[in-house]
């Protein structure tokens, strides 16, 4: 294997490691690490044409495996509201559809700008967010649920993201439990990944200048990878979680965050 393979590898073996132990502390997929991380990585080996479509399939295919493993624990300990998920899933899954067709007729620098300015977004969310902020006293119905849904599916296939920020966010706006939410969102990470992953592969199936190892813009080798060490390390992240102080960690994150957005944010801008 040459060199250039060992380094890719080694790069996607960190990334894997940093977004489990940061799904573990904080509750949320590792997505908004993973795609940055891959971006950078496929632009340093010399892959940036399709950098940013390679960084968000790939991190989508890996959030199905998180999320199945992570939305099956809380199951078992009755933290998975099953309605929401039966009522929201299939708006999601649409959204899901939609996005990973429409990345395809974003370029590379639209979504890295789209990704930038988002996660600008959900760093004032950690930043300032507090549980006890509501809404509402109860999820919405039709059709609001439908478009919330939908949206959340589209944003988070372009983003490549499994939604459990948007998830937990709108349910604990909504009256639900922390707990109950995030066990939810969970749910919410395959109904996004499995459709947004599907659609990338089959978006980047004739586009040359790819990574090694990839099947459309989804990189398999990232995604073996990823999913190996993201999956031992939640683990290790959420015993972290319960040492450390909660609020200084999410404020933490979000400074480390705006600085990932802001990187992002120029790239899209001044990048070539």
């Amino acid at each position: 294997m040459s060199g250039e393979l060992w380094l890719f590898l080694a790069g996607l073996l960190a990334t894997g490691a940093f977004a489990g132990l940061i799904a573990g502390l904080f509750g949320i997929g590792g997505g908004v690490v993973m795609v940055p991380a891959l971006y950078f990585t496929f632009t340093a080996l010399g892959y940036e044409t399709h950098a940013m479509h390679a960084a968000v399939g790939t991190s989508l295919t890996v959030i199905v495996a998180t999320s199945l493993r992570s939305v099956a624990a809380h199951a078992r300990r009755g933290a998975v509201d099953g309605h929401v998920l039966k009522t929201w899933t299939p708006w999601i899954v649409i959204g899901a559809l939609a996005g990973s067709v429409l990345a395809d007729f974003i370029p590379s620098r639209g979504l890295t700008g789209l990704f930038g300015a988002v996660a600008l977004v959900l760093s004032a969310q950690f930043f300032f967010g507090r549980p006890d902020w509501k809404l509402a006293e109860a999820m919405p119905g039709l059709p609001l649920s439908g478009v919330l849904g939908a949206f959340i599916g589209i944003l988070s296939a372009l983003m490549g993201i499994g939604g459990g920020v948007f998830g937990v966010t709108l349910m604990t706006l909504c009256g639900k439990p922390i707990h109950k939410a995030v066990g939810t969102a969970a749910g919410f990470g395959v109904a996004i990944g499995l459709p947004g992953a599907i659609g990338f592969m089959a978006a980047g199936l004739d586009e040359p200048m790819r990574a090694p190892f990839s099947l459309g813009y989804v990189n398999m080798a990232g995604f073996a990878v990823l999913a190996a060490a993201a999956v031992f390390l939640a683990p290790v992240g959420a015993r972290l979680a319960h040492a450390l102080p909660e609020a200084r960690l999410r404020q933490a994150f979000a400074i480390g965050l705006v600085v990932v957005a802001l990187n992002m944010i120029r790239e899209a801008v001044f990048g070539g």
